[in-house]
């Protein structure tokens, strides 16, 4: 392990280096270390004025092919040291525990790293523990050590990365790339007309958006998908909290002096089916919204906006001037539908509006569509987002448990079996949409399937991830390994994208490119994987051969910089 600040004093304050380590393949490597964390804080204590941090922690999965069977490698964190991440835990397993292998006796089997990781639970890296090489059961003192690859093996790892407190943008790094030949063997002599090594450029490497943090390139597979809107006063009127800057917003074509939760919302929404569209997703794709009740009413105001369809272009229409349709159910005259037209958009407004907010209503709604107009065999998602706890109205309905409606949903019976995301924008009751997200036939309370997001900015980033799950991962590059390599270690390296549903392309746009977003610093979880293979076909040319090289991620802040990165790499 190694703990070199050497460099840091001249990078910026607004810049951080972590994560930088040397991984080898074969028969050289040396250790996955982090240099330092944020370079500066500065704090005026009488004022209370305090400089905002800047932290990129990262935790990992490892698994290693070989002889057709997978194994554990390597985790962080791994609280027993035995490859596979884990963290203890208080349940009757005493611990919460990753796994890439089918056990129907764990209900924390998932395939995923572990999505409750976050800035206050992941450890410092030099606690990591970097396990046995798989091929020679000897100790390992860096993140890959393999010293006896064969043909036909292969090893993939997922990056797990958390930005704690403000947003950044993030590169991946390589560097310190050598091969060594090692001693030739006679077969290698009789086939290997090459000087140096030739393992790096015989190994087939993918790096690519892990969305599902799952270890796998996931391919596209049809889906039916309700997004549950919340309709209420507190997405639009600034006195119940709708206003979330005053910043201008150009929404739809129209310009507003300030911008509101559901302006967030349009944009994320608009932009999520957008890309749906533009990956050719074989998805259908319908609104629900719910509202409160007012005091004049008999019923909740819920209903469905948009029925499922394949037609994307029917649904971007939808969601389009979504301001008005709000306006139209919280604040129009009776009826309360979104297309009446006789609501006040004025941010300002809002007195007398309905209260209440009737979130299991608008689920059952969506889960009604589901079963009307799903697709039989495909899988159904419910992506419920809202702000504020469920309560009842001032009109005569007591409003539907919602955490019953997301049981109801999750459940074989009655159909379909729904997956039910839920997005809490800084809601007073995060405890109840955590306890409604879950996959289908699960018993929910899944914090894979939960989106606490407590700065309403970060709403269309939100919508990036999910858009994410509905398509084929993105692929960064597929290539041989020393041409991965070779773009890693470029300039400042790879530039990620903080929200894979823009036409950012890593490799040929500039880091600047207006494309390309930062990753938020608001507690989600990215993932980033690198797998690699040898193939069967290799041939004795790279008998004896190795190859090392660093990784690592670079952040900076991305208020106040552009994302064209730092003048020079860190060492």
């Amino acid at each position: 392990m190694t703990n070199d600040t050497t460099n840091l004093t001249d990078l910026s304050r607004r810049k951080l280096l972590a994560g930088i380590g040397a991984v080898g393949l074969a028969s050289a490597g040396a250790g996955l270390g982090t240099s330092a964390y944020f370079s500066d804080r500065e704090t005026f204590e009488n004022n209370e004025l305090v400089a905002g941090e800047l932290d990129l922690l990262v935790d990992w999965q490892q698994h290693y092919t070989m002889n057709g069977e997978a194994t554990f490698v390597n985790a962080h964190p791994d609280h027993d040291a035995d490859g596979e991440q884990s963290i203890a835990a208080d349940n009757d397993a005493g611990q919460v525990r990753y796994s890439d292998f089918a056990d129907p006796d764990d209900e924390d089997s998932n395939g995923a790293n572990i999505a409750t990781l976050d800035c206050d639970s992941i450890p410092p890296i030099d606690e990591a523990s970097f396990g046995v090489d798989p091929t020679s059961g000897e100790a390992m003192d860096q993140l890959v050590q393999l010293g006896d690859v064969k043909p036909g093996d292969a090893g993939e790892i997922t990056f797990s990365l958390h930005l704690c407190d403000n947003p950044g943008y993030v590169w991946m790094q390589a560097d310190g790339v050598g091969e060594s030949e090692g001693i030739d063997t006679d077969p290698e002599l009789a086939v290997d007309e090459t000087p140096g090594g030739d393992l790096a450029r015989n190994i087939e490497a993918t790096l690519w958006y892990d969305s599902d943090c799952d270890n796998v390139l996931d391919e596209a597979e049809p889906a039916d998908i309700m997004l549950t809107l919340d309709f209420s006063g507190s997405m639009l009127y600034d006195q119940y909290g709708g206003v979330v800057s005053e910043s201008s917003i150009t929404v739809n074509g129209t310009a507003h002096p300030e911008t509101t939760k559901i302006d967030l919302v349009e944009l994320a929404t608009r932009e999520f089916v957008a890309y749906l569209a533009g990956q050719s997703a074989d998805v259908q794709v319908g609104v629900a919204y719910f509202d409160g009740e007012g005091s004049d009413d008999s019923v909740p105001r819920t209903g469905i906006l948009q029925p499922l369809t394949t037609n994307l272009g029917t649904v971007d229409s939808a969601l389009s001037g979504l301001r008005q349709k709000l306006a139209n159910v919280v604040s129009g005259g009776p009826g309360s539908t979104p297309f009446d037209g006789d609501g006040n958009t004025d941010p300002n407004a809002g007195g007398g509006i309905a209260t209440g907010t009737y979130i299991g209503e608008g689920v059952n709604d969506a889960q009604g569509e589901l079963a009307t107009n799903g697709r039989t065999g495909v899988p159904a998602t419910n992506v419920v987002l809202s702000d504020g706890e469920s309560f009842n109205g001032t009109g005569s309905t007591q409003f539907s448990s919602p955490t019953d409606a997301a049981d109801d949903a999750r459940a074989a019976s009655p159909g379909p079996e729904t997956a039910v995301y839920t997005i809490s924008v800084g809601s007073a009751n995060d405890g109840v949409l955590q306890s409604m997200a879950g996959d289908a036939g699960s018993t929910g309370n899944d914090p894979q399937y939960f989106y606490n997001v407590d700065d309403p900015l970060a709403i269309p980033t939100t919508f990036g991830v999910l858009a994410s799950q509905f398509v084929a991962e993105k692929v960064i590059v597929q290539d041989s390994l020393d041409k991965v390599l070779a773009m890693l270690s470029a300039g400042n390296g790879v530039p990620l994208d903080g929200n894979v549903v823009t036409l950012f392309d890593e490799d040929a746009d500039p880091a600047d490119d207006s494309d390309r977003e930062p990753f938020e610093g608001n507690g989600l979880m990215y993932c980033v994987g690198l797998s690699w293979e040898l193939p069967f076909d290799v041939g004795n040319e790279v008998q004896g051969d190795s190859v090392s090289f660093d990784l690592g991620f670079y952040t900076e802040q991305a208020r106040n910089n552009d994302g064209s990165g730092p003048g020079q790499t860190p060492a």
